[in-house]
């Protein structure tokens, strides 16, 4: 498993990513001590994913060999809310 279960540790996050471009992108989590987190992401696609609220979200686009850092997104502002968090 690459990271604890969401309710097995409230000290993360449910994040969600959309790819919004028509272009092929990697999610990427490095700058978490003990944690690495890199995946696919299609365009269009949603990427649920959960993290430290301190984590950043680093989005590289472009070839897979000369991939480019196009983004870096605080996790925390890609927190999903809940419907018990939307009602208060």
């Amino acid at each position: 498993m690459a990271f604890p279960s969401f309710q097995a540790n409230p000290t993360l996050d449910l994040c969600c990513y959309v790819n919004t471009t028509r272009h092929i992108q990697v999610a990427r989590i490095a700058d978490v001590e003990n944690w690495y987190f890199e995946r696919v992401v299609f365009p269009g696609e949603r990427l649920l994913f959960e993290a430290p609220h301190t984590a950043h979200l680093e989005i590289h686009s472009g070839a897979t060999v000369s991939a480019i850092l196009t983004d870096t997104i605080v996790c925390e502002s890609l927190k999903v809310r809940t419907s018990a968090a939307i009602a208060s």
